[in-house]
């Protein structure tokens, strides 16, 4: 039997169940990516450069397995059906998706493979546990994250090791002749200006470098994690999110992999990790509204603010709150900004600023690498405070102390925004408090070098609080 195996946020030979089924079950394996114009779900911006590198490396790494990635372009039901008649394949098997696009696609492929005597099957892998399968008590979705994870990780058998490695021999090369459309035809890298020159530097995408990337997480930063991890100075965090988006490296490897290091007691707070992207991925799965609007409903009246000025200033790093602004700088420069930072960003923007937290969702998912839209939704309206099981509407974090308090030393400001450097630590998080001959010595004339602050924190909040009343 010919199949075609459906590559999509699994570009990984290993622990990959449909590739795995499929070189069992066929006699020849063909590999296909397609490009899907209507996916707006799909890789944008700043992720497009990744998917370009990844797929590269997953060409390569078919390649020396005997195999090759065919590339195709358009509706991916159409698309694959096609294809199959050119391969006369009998089925396409592929990993399940989420997002409600591909998976609308997924089950149109089902029945248009079916009305031609061919079939369709649908494998496990991109995460932990289907969605479909877990239920509270009363037998409907978790809306709290503590419940859902302790009902997971009694589900889960921590012994259950990532799927052997298979036999790579019913590999086929495609039929001499068969369309393939090439990298450079899909256009994803930046050219003119190419602001994706320092992406290089942080991040190699591909199977090979999640697997490094996992590694150097596993030796410096699950053991200390519960320490480390809130410190953006420091390597602190795995850095893996960009690889388990597009799935160069399975969350059942990343469990396993830091279980069998250092246990799982000791690995508990960075596997907790894991099951928040189960999390944000369930959420959405059960509650499609949350890709839109708020999950909660009360939230609908809330007055925000549409100032595309401060908007504007807070996606420039221009906001005058020296950890808010390094956070958004390093995201325009390396595609990938820290957790807490994140955190910090997006509680200055929905509640200093009260700017609809769709309007970060959508930048964040511009320009970061790993933009994953179950984690930037369910991120971003976890610190509006209007999600399932959100920090609190009334908890607004203080840049000052938030930046004093894990980045102590000024170290990852100072990286960010040169500007500041000579600033000492007592206020790097604050310059305009600093003394005037103090600035003028470290080469700073606010307003000039550096912004002044766009609102003053105190003010801000108060403002915010007085806005969540009206929809008490």
């Amino acid at each position: 039997m010919k199949i075609i195996v459906w590559f999509n946020q699994d570009l990984r030979l290993t622990d990959h169940p449909a590739l795995s089924a499929a070189l069992k079950d066929g006699e020849r394996v063909y590999c296909v990516y397609l490009f899907d114009p209507a996916n707006t779900e799909g890789p944008q911006g700043a992720a497009r450069w990744w998917l370009h590198h990844s797929l590269s490396r997953l060409a390569q790494d078919l390649a020396a397995k005997g195999g090759q990635l065919i590339l195709r372009r358009g509706n991916s039901a159409e698309a694959l059906v096609a294809l199959s008649d050119e391969l006369g394949a009998q089925a396409i098997y592929m990993t399940r998706s989420y997002e409600p696009y591909l998976s609308q696609q997924q089950s149109h492929l089902y029945q248009q493979m079916a009305s031609r005597g061919g079939s369709a099957k649908r494998y496990a892998g991109f995460l932990l546990l289907e969605p479909d399968t877990i239920l509270n008590k009363q037998a409907k979705p978790f809306q709290v994250f503590t419940p859902f994870y302790r009902h997971c990780r009694a589900l889960i058998d921590s012994n259950r090791k990532p799927t052997a490695k298979p036999r790579y021999a019913q590999l086929a090369q495609p039929p001499a002749g068969l369309a393939s459309d090439t990298l450079k035809d899909w256009q994803l890298l930046p050219t003119q200006p190419n602001w994706a020159g320092e992406f290089a530097d942080h991040f190699t995408p591909g199977e090979a470098g999640a697997q490094a990337t996992l590694q150097e997480a596993l030796n410096s930063v699950v053991q200390d994690y519960a320490e480390q991890r809130d410190f953006p100075a420091q390597l602190g965090t795995s850095r893996l999110s960009a690889h388990l988006h597009f799935g160069e490296i399975s969350p059942r490897q990343v469990l396993q992999g830091a279980i069998n290091h250092c246990g799982d007691e000791s690995a508990a707070p960075f596997t907790r990790q894991l099951f928040w992207r189960e999390f944000n991925y369930y959420l959405l799965h059960h509650y499609p509204h949350m890709r839109t609007s708020a999950f909660k409903s009360k939230f609908a009246p809330f007055p925000w603010r549409h100032n595309p000025q401060y908007l504007k200033a807070w996606q420039e790093g221009k906001t005058g709150y020296p950890i808010v602004d390094a956070g958004m700088r390093q995201l325009w420069r390396s595609g990938w900004m820290h957790n807490r930072v994140r955190m910090i960003c997006a509680s200055f923007l929905t509640k200093h600023l009260q700017i609809p937290w769709q309007s970060g969702e959508e930048w964040f998912w511009d320009t970061l690498l790993d933009a994953d839209k179950a984690n930037n939704i369910g991120g971003w309206q976890w610190v509006a405070g209007c999600g399932a099981d959100a920090a609190p509407y009334f908890r607004i974090f203080n840049p000052i102390v938030q930046g004093e308090k894990f980045d102590p030393l000024g170290d990852y400001v100072r990286t960010w925004v040169p500007e500041l450097a000579r600033l000492p630590p007592a206020f790097i998080h604050k310059p305009w408090q600093a003394p005037t001959g103090l600035l003028a010595q470290c080469g700073i004339q606010l307003g000039t070098d550096y912004p002044h602050p766009l609102v003053n924190h105190e003010e801000a909040r108060e403002i915010a609080l007085n806005a969540y009343k009206m929809i008490q």
